[in-house]
C-alpha cells in the first residue's frame, strides 16, 4: 500500500532546499550516505527491474568553468538576476495568480523537446561508469542527492527557450505545434527580459528565465524550492517536427515512454505530473471524455459519476465564464500539492492521461503521494528532485547557442 512504501522515516534534510548547496567530488559522491528520498521506499519496493524505485537522477556536473552550468552562474556579471526574476514573477502572481502555473508549463514544454528516441532511465545500481553517468550531486545539510542520465544517446536539446520563438523565415514555430498553441505567459518572460535587460544587456538568457521563473512560480502556489543550476544559452532554432508533448487522452503507457525517452523512471514521472495540481484545463481538452467517450455515446467509465455532472455543468456554460475546470483544493482555491493524487483514487481526474496514472503500475505512486501527510511530504520532495534533472535536460553550455535580446526572436 502507499503506506507502507512511505513507512521509513525521512532523516536529515530535505534534499531540495536551495540554501546550501555542495557540488561534490567522484569520491565524496561515492562515499556519500543515500539521501532521503532513498528511504522513502521498502526495500522490496525499491527497485523492481525497470528502474521505477530509482532514488538517483543526473545532470551535466558544473566544474567551475564557463562551458557549463553553475550555482549562481550570474554572480560575477548581474549578481541581481535571480533576485529580478523572482520579484518581477511575484508582481506578476499578484496581478494574476494563473501566471504561475503558465510559466511553469511553459518551462515543462521548452525542456521536452529534441531527444533522442532510445533513451532509457538509469537506476540506481547501474554501473555508472558505463551506461549511467553522474551528472550532478548537490547537498543540503549531510543529505546528499545525485541525479543520474543514460550517458548513450543523449538528448540534442531540451532547455533551450526554442519554445519562445516566433517563426524565422516563414518556417513553423514551436509554438505553432499542436501541445503548445494553448500555452501562455509569453508576455510574463518578456516583462522579465526586459527588467533583465535594462540592469545586464545581453547577459541573461531566455533558458535561464524560463527555469528560474518556473521555480519561483511553484514556491508562490505553495510548492516546493529546490537548486536551479544556471548559465544555459538560449537556441538560434525552434524545433516544430521535435515537439511531442503526450496527449490529454495518453495512456498511462504512452505517458511513461514518452517520459522515459527523456531518461525519467516512473516514479519521477508520477511525480512531475503532480505539476497539474496547479493548471487549469480547457474543456476541449477533455469534452470527449464525458459525452462520447471512444465512440460509446457514454462518459469515460473511469470518471466518478458525480465528477461527470461536474464536468458537464462547467462545459455548458454560455462562455460568460471560463469553461476550464482544476484540480482544486477546497471550493475554486488552486495550489499545489498531493490532493491531485487523492482525487485521482476517487475517479476525478479531469484528463484522461491524469486518471490513467491509477490503471497500472503507475498506481503504487498515486496510493504512496495520497497517503496523508508523509505522503504529501514524499511528494514534494520526489517532485523537487524531478524538477531539477527535468532542468538539466541538455542545455546549450558555454559558446554554443546565444544569449538573445528579445525572447521571442533570435540574435542574427
Amino acid at each position: 500500500t502507499g503506506e507502507a512504501m512511505l513507512r521509513h522515516p525521512v532523516w536529515g534534510a530535505i534534499c531540495l532546499l536551495a540554501v546550501l548547496l555542495v557540488l561534490c567530488t567522484d569520491k565524496l559522491c561515492t562515499d556519500a550516505r543515500p539521501s532521503a528520498y532513498a528511504l522513502l521506499v521498502d526495500d522490496d519496493d525499491e527497485d523492481d527491474g525497470d528502474g521505477s524505485g530509482s532514488s538517483s537522477f543526473s545532470f551535466s556536473s558544473p566544474h567551475e568553468t564557463p562551458d557549463e552550468l553553475a550555482f549562481g552562474f550570474y554572480d560575477g556579471t548581474c549578481p541581481s538576476a535571480e533576485a529580478i526574476v523572482a520579484s518581477t514573477v511575484r508582481e506578476l502572481f499578484a496581478a494574476d495568480a494563473n501566471v504561475a502555473a503558465a510559466l511553469v508549463r511553459l518551462f515543462f514544454h521548452d525542456c521536452f523537446v529534441h531527444v533522442s528516441t532510445n533513451r532509457t532511465p538509469c537506476s540506481a545500481d547501474q554501473d555508472i561508469s558505463s551506461a549511467c553517468t553522474r551528472a550532478l550531486t548537490y547537498a543540503h545539510g549531510k543529505t546528499l542527492c545525485s541525479v543520474f542520465f543514460s550517458s548513450l544517446d543523449a538528448p540534442l536539446q531540451g532547455c533551450d527557450a526554442s519554445v519562445l520563438l516566433d517563426r524565422i523565415g516563414g518556417g513553423k514555430s514551436e509554438r505553432d505545434a499542436a501541445p503548445n498553441r494553448s500555452l501562455r505567459g509569453f508576455g510574463a518572460v518578456d516583462k522579465i527580459k526586459a527588467r533583465l535587460e535594462k540592469q545586464c544587456p545581453g547577459t541573461v538568457s531566455c533558458a535561464d528565465i524560463l527555469a528560474l521563473a518556473a521555480r519561483d512560480s511553484l514556491v508562490l502556489v505553495g510548492g516546493p524550492t529546490y537548486p536551479v543550476l544556471t548559465g544555459r544559452r538560449d537556441s538560434a532554432g525552434s524545433f516544430y517536427d521535435d515537439v511531442n508533448i503526450p496527449a490529454p487522452n495518453a495512456t498511462y503507457a504512452m505517458t511513461l515512454s514518452a517520459f522515459a525517452r527523456r531518461g525519467f523512471t516512473e516514479r519521477e514521472t508520477v511525480a512531475l505530473l503532480g505539476a497539474h495540481s496547479i493548471g487549469k484545463v480547457q474543456c476541449r481538452f477533455f469534452r470527449d471524455r464525458i459525452y462520447n467517450f471512444a465512440g460509446t455515446g457514454e462518459p469515460d467509465d473511469s470518471l466518478d459519476a458525480d465528477m461527470v455532472g461536474e464536468m458537464r455543468a462547467v462545459c455548458s456554460g454560455d462562455g460568460a465564464a471560463p469553461m476550464e475546470m482544476g484540480y482544486y483544493r477546497q471550493g475554486r482555491e488552486v495550489g499545489f500539492g498531493a490532493h491531485y493524487y487523492a482525487k485521482l483514487l476517487a475517479g476525478r481526474g479531469i484528463l484522461r492521461s491524469d486518471q490513467q496514472l491509477t490503471a497500472g503500475s503507475t498506481v503504487r505512486w498515486v496510493r504512496a503521494y495520497a497517503a496523508g501527510h508523509r505522503g504529501e511530504e514524499a511528494f514534494r520532495e520526489d517532485f523537487a528532485h524531478a524538477m531539477v534533472k527535468l532542468s538539466a535536460l541538455a542545455p546549450l553550455k558555454g559558446s554554443a547557442g546565444q544569449v538573445r535580446v528579445s525572447c521571442s526572436k533570435s540574435v542574427e
